[in-house]
């Protein structure tokens, strides 16, 4: 009696049919378990999900153009006030430089020069 009280009892199909593997237990299909979990939810939420993503990767890349955009602006005003400090300078020294030729010229004609300290 006690070999029959600890043997399994086989289940029966839907055909009559018995399974010959009295030495495993019987088991219910597995729900899913070896598929991906993207294949596990639903149509609706995966859909849902990828429109949030992409939602969320737009506004991710505006941001970071927007940030591009004033990083740009900002080097290009440094760019023309560094350009206007240069021309500027170089206005200066062509005037320093023109204001002693004509010095130069004017000493000529008082008739002063290196040689003649007078």
């Amino acid at each position: 009696m006690s070999l029959l009280e600890t043997a399994v009892p086989l289940t029966s199909s839907s055909n009559g049919r018995v399974s010959g593997k009295s030495w495993k237990a019987p088991r219910s299909a597995t729900f899913r378990t070896l598929c991906s979990t993207g294949h596990r939810s639903k149509f609706q939420e995966r859909m849902e999900k990828t429109t949030k993503h992409t939602a969320v990767k737009k506004l991710e890349t505006e941001l970071k153009q927007e940030k591009h955009a004033e990083k740009q602006r900002r080097r290009e005003i440094t760019l023309e006030r560094k350009k206007a400090a240069e021309e500027r300078l170089r206005l200066e020294e062509d005037k320093a430089k023109m204001g002693a030729r004509k010095a130069a010229r004017l000493r000529r004609k008082a008739g002063r020069t290196k040689k003649i300290h007078g």
